[in-house]
């Protein structure tokens, strides 16, 4: 893919707008730029539905979001996108469910040559995105770029800083990798429930759709011709850890993230590559139960989901509404651990660590998403990475991983490494 737009063209008045910037992940994203992080003449706006509340928004940031222009837009409303691609470079969007609220945006900048970053988690939009959108993004140079967040930066790029260090220690990728989740604490918020919730009430009226959910490949582009079966966890002994596994929530659109890196991957990780995550539940009788107990509830969980009647009395008596989600001590208080394990053809191990230190679906979710847009159009060269629909790990350089070491409080590491001793 190549850009056709023009490094010469006149800088336009923002390099950066965050559209839902009221939203609870909006939010949090803006008191990051505003009181966390100041990244050097950084031009960029706030902007949401109601006026009202971005006015409310800038004061309750204080002195620093003083300046920061407010700019009203509806995501049904095509004039007020276009309005807004007219005057940045970039645009940062929280609004979900995006199967919902997104697509008119993602078009808008696709036809406007605008960059795009967003935190969904839906794999179903993300593949009529693609299918819908791909050519216009090519032809006007726009960069979109889905699942900036939790989901899925630090599975994607997790995954290629351990292929990145199994070439260096090996010589070759791995084509065998699997993520398992050591620790993590956090919480859920109301828009990332109606994103979930949202997919199953599409599903159940939809067999084609419950059919797409199944493909791991999904995201992958047409012909890509993998065919490597995919494993799915659901309660099993991890030998690495010497810990019970059980299926890790996240794995459905991260695991989907990962498979379309690979088919976009110069030369691939790997033909036949396999890849895997899981939640670490503990050692012993007390894990294998406590894995067996995870499995059933999310088995059960999602076929409740699937039916109507309970799907609204769960969104309605227990399961947090939009607008709703961790405190702010909850968020800082948060953290996560992952391991990935790779092996190489010829039996060489690499076993590597990925860190953060809030809350993983929002306090840092936001300082992702929010050093993904910024890298994306300061760290980026147009003429090397044109317009299209990418995935972090096949868009961003070196310099993003140095970002979020150095400003999203996201750790990468290698752990070990072990020469194989298959011939």
């Amino acid at each position: 893919m190549s850009s056709v737009a023009s490094s010469l063209s006149p800088a336009k008045e923002f390099e950066l707008i965050v559209f839902g910037a009221t939203s609870f992940v909006g939010k949090i994203l803006c008191h990051y730029l505003c009181n966390e992080y100041q990244e050097p003449n950084l031009r960029w706006a706030m902007a949401a539905r109601s006026g009202e509340k971005l006015a409310a928004l800038q004061a309750e940031l204080g002195p620093n979001a003083a300046a920061i222009p407010l700019l009203v837009a509806e995501s049904s409303d095509t004039q007020s996108l276009e309005a807004l691609c007219q005057r940045t470079e970039l645009i940062i969007s929280t609004v979900g469910p995006y199967a919902l609220y997104g697509e008119q945006l993602v078009a808008a900048c696709a036809r406007a040559g605008v960059d795009y970053c967003d935190l969904t988690g839906e794999p179903q939009w993300i593949r009529r995105m693609i299918e819908r959108y791909e050519p216009a993004a090519q032809k006007s140079g726009a960069r979109i770029v889905h699942s900036c967040g939790f989901d899925s930066i630090p599975s994607d790029m997790g995954v290629k800083y351990l292929q990145q260090a199994a070439e260096s220690a090996f010589g070759v990728r791995c084509n065998r990798i699997k993520m398992r989740v050591v620790k993590m604490k956090g919480g859920a918020s109301g828009g990332t429930v109606a994103s979930g919730l949202n997919v199953y009430r599409e599903a159940a009226k939809d067999p084609a759709l419950r059919a797409e959910l199944r493909d791991m490949y999904s995201l992958c582009p047409p012909g890509h011709s993998f065919t490597a079966r995919q494993p799915s966890v659901n309660v099993e002994f991890d030998e690495d850890s010497g810990s019970w596994a059980a299926p890790f929530i996240m794995a459905s659109i991260n695991t989907r993230i990962v498979l379309r890196s690979n088919a976009l991957w110069p030369g691939h990780y790997a033909t036949d590559f396999v890849y895997d995550e899981a939640l670490l539940m503990g050692a012993g009788e007390k894990g294998h139960k406590a894995a067996k107990r995870l499995a059933l509830g999310m088995k059960w969980g999602m076929f409740a989901m699937a039916i109507s009647p309970l799907r609204a009395l769960a969104q309605r008596l227990f399961l947090p509404k939009p607008g709703e989600g961790p405190t702010p001590e909850q968020q800082l208080q948060g953290m996560y651990d992952l391991q990935f394990v790779g092996t190489t053809p010829s039996g060489d191990r690499i076993v590597t660590r990925v860190t953060g230190d809030r809350d993983p679906g929002y306090g840092s979710t936001a300082k992702m998403l929010a050093q993904a847009g910024i890298s994306l159009r300061r760290d980026v060269d147009q003429g090397e990475i044109g317009g299209g629909f990418w995935t972090t790990a096949t868009v961003f350089n070196s310099r993003f991983l140095a970002r979020l070491q150095e400003h999203a409080g996201l750790t990468f590491s290698v752990l070990e490494t072990e020469r194989g001793t298959k011939k």
